[in-house]
């Protein structure tokens, strides 16, 4: 096992990773796992170490709630709307509609992460809360006055968060409004988890958010945006590489070595 390891830190070594994903690349294993070698296994990532439970629990639209083995929460596109337990230490946000984000978070949240640039400036995040790294990916997003678009696209102004915790990767699209090129892929490196949103229209097309999420090959995919698009559709653009596992629960318990052998669209309760 010492001489498997020795030859996986050799060949990482070797890996050349992007030059706009230099930075962000030190300390995240799911760049250095992306640019590695396609021989190369993932379970031998934390290979002495056995794997922990992250908990994921819907709390509706496009809020996640990612509890963590080191006791970290995180709650995605926070608006301070859904309440489920405690308060988050970690809150991202994307500047779409009033739903995605809030400008007046409760102050006893520590962390509250901006998925646009306050200074005019791209956000620009790499941040590192007990045992989860959380980095983000920026695109462009439409304008909108009210909760109305009038299609003028804004640069940077919204974001693809990545959580690495437990040696899983998960993602969050964010309220996505255009295809990714292989940049934004490059950025993003290896995703075993992907949040995305499957409306159709307010984020964008069935096809386009298709295409991207097979694309990133995640192992698990889990739906948001959910209340406007029959889950048949979805899973008819996807392909039939894709099964579907429809749970009762609201909260998925799973750690590295339990992610499906098949990419698998898990549906938790909720709305």
């Amino acid at each position: 096992m010492l001489r498997c390891l020795s030859i996986v830190l050799a060949l990482l070594g070797s890996v050349t990773i992007p030059a706009d994903a230099q930075d962000i690349s030190r300390g995240s294993e799911c760049l250095a796992m992306a640019h590695a070698p396609r021989a190369v296994p993932v379970n031998l990532r934390r290979a002495a170490a056995k794997a922990d439970e992250v908990a994921i629990t819907y709390a509706g639209h496009s809020t996640y709630l990612i509890d963590t083995p080191g006791g970290v929460r995180i709650a995605t596109d926070y608006n301070g709307a859904y309440r489920t337990g405690r308060l988050p230490d970690v809150v991202t946000m994307n500047r779409a509609h009033s739903t995605h984000y809030t400008l007046f978070p409760d102050a006893r949240i520590p962390h509250v992460l901006h998925g646009w640039g306050d200074d005019g400036n791209p956000a620009k995040i790499t941040l590192r809360v007990g045992d989860v790294l959380i980095r983000n990916v920026t695109t462009d997003i439409r304008r909108y006055f009210g909760d109305d678009s009038n299609g003028e696209m804004i640069r940077d102004g919204n974001s693809i968060f990545i959580f690495e915790v437990a040696g899983l990767c998960i993602g969050h699209l964010g309220h996505l409004h255009h295809k990714l090129d292989e940049s934004h892929f490059a950025a993003i490196g290896r995703l075993d988890i992907v949040m995305v949103p499957i409306d159709g229209s307010y984020t964008m097309s069935l096809d386009g958010v298709s295409d991207i999420t097979r694309r990133l090959r995640a192992s698990v995919v889990l739906p948001m945006h959910r209340f406007a698009t029959p889950l048949d559709d979805f899973m008819r653009r996807i392909g039939q590489d894709f099964a579907v596992d429809l749970r009762t629960a609201r909260t998925l318990q799973i750690s590295r070595d339990s992610l499906p052998s098949a990419p698998t669209v898990i549906i938790l309760d909720g709305v």
